[in-house]
């Protein structure tokens, strides 16, 4: 790679970010094994054991996706047994099932296990300052877009 490639790739927030997603996203993989039930997925049932009869736009707001994205993915936890549904006048809410708080309690060891597989290589201060500081860039970008 020449410098100037070097220089672009290095300063681009995009491509960085973009890489740095793949491969946490690999590690998670690797760290997560819960089957048919993606990573992604397991956030979403911790924000619904945060916050129980959730309502699917509150869902929404907290994870930052798309309403047919939420969809898909509650369909998918509710034919799995983990969520239920359960309307409310024009609202839906959204509450773990017995299966889905146990499959939280596994989650919540598996995330101390990605934790510590980046620490070992990023190191813990450096881990959670980048953490941190990447929450706080994320909220100022879609508090502006």
């Amino acid at each position: 790679m020449n410098n100037e490639e070097e220089q672009i790739l290095i300063h681009c927030l995009y491509f960085t970010a973009s890489r740095f997603a793949r491969n946490i996203t690999k590690l998670a993989e690797q760290t997560f094994d819960f089957g048919d039930v993606a990573p992604s997925y397991l956030y979403m049932i911790m924000i619904v054991k945060f916050h129980p009869e959730i309502t699917q736009k509150e869902l929404c707001h907290k994870l930052s996706i798309a309403p047919s994205t939420s969809t898909r993915f509650i369909d998918k936890l509710e034919k799995l047994t983990l969520v239920t549904r359960k309307a409310d006048g024009k609202q839906t809410r959204i509450s773990l099932t017995d299966q889905g708080e146990n499959l939280y309690n596994e989650f919540r060891v598996s995330l101390k296990d990605l934790f510590d597989s980046y620490s070992k290589v990023l190191g813990q201060e450096f881990s959670k300052d980048l953490s941190r500081t990447l929450h706080e860039a994320s909220n100022k970008l879609e508090r502006e877009l």
